[in-house]
């Protein structure tokens, strides 16, 4: 039995899992999976008009997300940090704009964000009104941070496919240079499915905070759904930065 026990708590997977959750990001990607896997099911519970477990997954929902804001409060200066470094680096000037704005669009958002928690845990009191304004600026930035991100990712996209046409127009002289285009095509083609991945990710993302503004009417159930597959992308991100697989 013990050894049993051993082999289960020792499995490679076990460990590497432990590795992965080691990281603040890694933790905050599951802990937002879990909070929109029952922000979906409060409503689905909800509509067949199971009130009390409702309550019991809605509860959960609330708590993770409030949770979650404690993990973001130093998070706003990482994207100032990053805004900066973006406009210190030459590159395509539509892209930088948007990385820029996106990266200071998030700083805004988180920074708002902060204030909702304190106000929600109580330590400052803010009135009815002004506690609504502050969520609704921070879902205004969130909004713009992801449709900023949206467009970056298109820009990026666009130029990326030029490139890849560029190396294949390329007239090859030598073998040398035909192993230098395969490595360039290589390595743009990261780039492109990297750009893909988040770009499908930011278009499920996008319609939490439109919804929180009103642009549209989607339910609890169809955003529960969008957070939770975006929470396991991203989880699924982190997983292969920290573990190589």
């Amino acid at each position: 039995m013990s050894s049993v026990a051993s082999q289960l708590v020792l499995h490679p997977t076990v460990s590497q899992s432990l590795k992965v959750l080691g990281s603040t990001l890694a933790r905050d990607k599951l802990y937002r999976a879990i909070q929109y896997f029952s922000r979906f099911l409060a409503w689905f519970l909800l509509s067949r008009g199971y009130k009390i477990e409702a309550a019991r997954w809605n509860a959960l929902k609330s708590h993770l997300a409030l949770g979650r804001k404690l993990f973001r409060l130093g998070k706003p200066i990482e994207h100032l940090q990053a805004a900066l470094r973006a406009a210190q680096t030459a590159g395509e000037t539509g892209e930088q704009i948007t990385m820029i704005g996106r990266q200071l669009c998030y700083f805004g958002y988180l920074s708002y964000d902060a204030a909702v928690w304190v106000n929600a845990i109580k330590f400052v009191n803010f009135k009815p009104s002004t506690a609504e304004k502050v969520n609704k600026t921070a879902n205004r930035f969130w909004f713009a941070g992801i449709a900023l991100s949206i467009t970056h990712g298109l820009l990026k996209a666009g130029r990326l496919a030029n490139d890849v046409k560029k190396l294949h127009r390329t007239s090859l002289g030598e073998k040398g240079a035909e192993v230098d285009r395969e490595l360039k095509l290589k390595s743009v083609g990261a780039a492109r499915e990297a750009t893909r991945y988040q770009f499908l990710i930011d278009l499920l993302d996008v319609w939490i905070p439109a919804t929180n503004l009103g642009l549209v009417n989607f339910s609890d159930g169809l955003l529960g759904i969008f957070g939770l597959i975006t929470s396991l992308m991203a989880l699924s991100q982190q997983w292969t930065a920290v573990t190589g697989k």
